[in-house]
């Protein structure tokens, strides 16, 4: 009778309390109550788990284990939902897995630092003055308030920096959904540099925590700029990247400024974070100076495609007609 009890009681614990074809009776179970409270305490604290694990294939134990290893790493990552997207493992040229999921390793490439950083676009007529007695008023209060804080300016530039590329790379695409015509590649060209802009923020944020009165700066310029220039952009183009590349042109200026200082030891040449080795392919003991020197040519690209694109629509054309430097960083 007890090993009735006994197993029926079992048989309770891995149905989760289902009936035990009527062995367990009112009789039964008063005489075997202490054994049944042990064996049902037992169940409940992992009898279940232990019978599932008992059952598993070794190619399912094994499953387990991986998937313990892996617990903590994954612990951040969204799973997946039943749609099946997901992202295939990407890895290194030495064979170590890719960290990054804010660019793939065949967005990285390695600077043209030979690029003439002197070029600068004299204004030739009433617009182009308009656009650089513009960029020379906005400098005053960057200045003012920031004054060799060349870290903090720098975030703060590349907040502003990435901002006209995505509303000129907008409105084309627009444009071209409109009129039926295509871009002439400039909308990836401008969405090209829109992203290099942000890479470059994400490099200045890891080496310059900005303070509560920084961010509030930033939300306050980059509400007030890409309502502007997206205006500016719909009303005149030309003078719309003419500005552009002026501020690039301010861009250089700013970051020789800080190469100055990091020369001369008032600002530490720490080490090179990580996310800016893997983007400039920079080599692993690659320092800050090396980080501001690719950012710097960058600068220099960007002003080049903006004097460039306004440059084109002063010729009374539109950039579809001239073909785009996709890949000019």
């Amino acid at each position: 009778m007890r090993f009735i009890a006994l197993s029926c009681t079992v048989r309770r614990a891995l149905l989760n309390g289902r009936s035990c074809n009527g062995l367990g009776s009112t009789a039964v179970m008063a005489y075997s109550a202490p054994e049944t409270r042990l064996l049902c305490a037992g169940a409940a604290n992992g009898g279940l788990f232990y019978w599932r694990r008992s059952m598993a294939s070794p190619a399912e134990a094994k499953l387990r284990e991986k998937d313990k290893e892996k617990a903590e790493a994954e612990k951040s990552v969204v799973e997946s939902s039943y749609w099946g997207i997901s992202r295939p493992k990407i890895m290194r040229e030495d064979g170590t897995e890719w960290p990054w999921n804010c660019f793939m390793p065949w967005e990285t490439y390695h600077s043209n630092l030979s690029i003439d950083l002197t070029k600068h676009h004299v204004p030739k007529n009433f617009l182009d003055k308009v656009a650089y007695r513009t960029v020379k008023l906005l400098r005053i209060p960057t200045d003012l308030f920031f004054q060799r804080r060349y870290g903090c300016r720098a975030m703060m530039l590349e907040t502003v920096a990435a901002v006209p590329g995505m509303v000129g790379g907008m409105l084309l695409h627009l444009r071209s959904l409109r009129k039926f015509q295509q871009s002439g590649g400039w909308i990836k060209a401008l969405m090209e540099e829109a992203e290099n802009e942000r890479m470059h923020l994400m490099t200045m944020v890891e080496l310059v925590k900005p303070k509560w009165y920084e961010r509030l700066l930033v939300l306050a310029v980059q509400g007030v700029f890409f309502n502007a220039f997206f205006v500016l952009y719909i009303i005149s183009p030309k003078v719309a990247h003419r500005i552009v590349g002026y501020l690039e042109e301010e861009a250089i200026h700013s970051y020789t400024e800080y190469l100055k200082d990091l020369e001369s030891g008032a600002i530490e040449n720490v080490p090179a974070p990580a996310i800016a080795i893997d983007y400039w392919r920079l080599p692993k003991d690659a320092k800050l100076k090396d980080v501001i020197t690719v950012i710097r040519a960058d600068e220099a690209h960007h002003r080049d495609v903006n004097h460039f694109a306004s440059d084109i629509h002063f010729q009374g054309k539109e950039l579809r007609e001239a073909p785009a430097p996709i890949g000019y960083h």
